[in-house]
């Protein structure tokens, strides 16, 4: 039984290392810094006031923004909305800059882990032991219709993983300007997982690339659970951002309708569209799901504008909140389903690469903020970005940074 478990994981993880198509090879090259840094804030010399007193700048087109920080691993000057909505079948959640003022005096959103195991399973779990994930966001606040329109990210969690799993980035994307979706993805999401192992039935079957064109597709058409985001978006300028298997998925659908920017971490596949107007590769130099050598030869393989950050001494899971969420007593989330008797637990316990000896979860998240923030405010906010190549001054756990422009 270990032998045919053991092969089970071994088939199902070998798309997480597999390399995709092949593209140009290149001398890395550093380009000038486009930042003042004498500057507080991004896009002061031409900020102007808003009918309600707030300082704005020009983004894309006939974008209008509010004034961001100039470290783009600060929190952006929006509040955050949340919703969940439906997608046909899918689940999705979406993040989004709120109106100004709205926020206050509305308590923040509280995710319940349990919904995304199987309904027996997840009964097993009492409030207590469960782990909860406090948002830095709030539900159903109104949009802010006064700026805009916003560019879009959708997000596509890893093997096991569930929609809010990398909710650090996602919410600190769009208090700086963008709207985040994030769906659960069937046949990907943690309880089919589960499902493999277990006598449970799964939700679907897999189809990454038809479920992120189906979530971009109602975006666009803003009708039901989304007519709140309709004339306010641009989707014309879309970034796909993925986490291990969910960065296979968005390196080799980059060309989906209005893809501008795409960001795999964790992952080894390349990106063959040169029309993409950046990539910008994430790994860590000590993953034990994908080994980050795969990582920097599908950032060789790829084509177009391109960046490689390797985040040094953490592992696969950096790029989520995943290896954070503890249960009351300190239990992470592998021991608390496991001491409940989750049927099926180990099979994410072979995906759980954390350990007291990698580096902080804060200080790997505030790495791939800078990062992600500064590439995506660039090509779809046409905003001045800070040099990315001194990104090992500013962090010195950087452990390699490489681009090709």
């Amino acid at each position: 039984m270990v032998s045919a478990r053991a092969s089970l994981l071994a088939l199902l993880l070998a798309p997480l290392v597999a390399c995709g198509p092949g593209g140009e090879d290149g001398t890395d090259a550093s380009t000038d810094a486009s930042t003042d840094a004498s500057t507080d804030t991004a896009g002061t010399d031409t900020a102007g006031t808003d009918t309600d007193g707030l300082e704005v700048v020009p983004g894309c087109g006939d974008a209008t923004l509010l004034v961001r920080p100039e470290d783009p691993a600060a929190r952006g000057p929006w509040p955050v909305g949340a919703r969940t909505v439906s997608v046909g079948a899918l689940t999705v959640e979406v993040w989004y800059p709120a109106a100004p003022g709205s926020e206050i005096d509305v308590p923040p959103v509280l995710y319940d882990i349990r919904e995304q195991l199987p309904p027996e399973e997840a009964q097993k779990l009492g409030d207590v032991e469960n782990p909860w994930v406090e948002c830095a966001c709030q539900g159903e606040l109104p949009l802010d219709e006064l700026r805009g329109p916003y560019p879009v990210i959708a997000f596509i969690h890893g093997t096991a993983g569930f929609r809010q799993q990398s909710l650090t980035h996602m919410v600190h994307w769009a208090s700086r300007g963008f709207v985040v979706v994030a769906a659960d993805y069937p046949g990907l999401k943690l309880a089919d997982m589960l499902s493999l192992l277990c006598p449970f039935e799964a939700s679907g079957e897999q189809d990454l690339r038809g479920d992120t064109l189906a979530v971009l597709d109602a975006v666009t058409a803003g009708a039901g659970d989304l007519a709140f985001l309709s004339g306010h978006v641009d989707m014309d300028r879309v970034a796909l951002a993925g986490h291990s298997a969910g960065g296979n998925a968005v390196a080799t659908n980059a060309d989906l309708p209005g893809v501008q920017v795409v960001i795999p971490m964790a992952s080894g596949s390349a990106v063959d569209q040169a029309s993409v107007a950046s990539t910008l590769f994430l790994g860590a130099d000590a993953d034990k799901v994908v080994d980050f050598d795969k990582t920097k030869v599908a950032y060789e393989a790829s084509a177009g504008p391109r960046r490689l950050v390797g985040i040094g001494n953490t592992g696969h899971l950096a790029f989520s909140d995943i290896c954070s969420l503890r249960a009351e007593d300190g239990r992470d989330l592998v021991t608390v389903a496991a001491d409940a008797g989750i049927c099926g637990i180990e099979f994410a316990g072979a995906l759980f690469d954390c350990s007291p000896a990698y580096l902080p979860d804060p200080d790997a998240w505030a790495i791939t903020n800078y990062a992600t923030s500064a590439v995506l405010e660039e090509a779809l906010h046409c905003a001045a970005a800070p040099d990315l190549a001194a990104i090992q001054t500013v962090y010195p756990d950087v452990a390699e940074y490489r681009e090709q422009l």
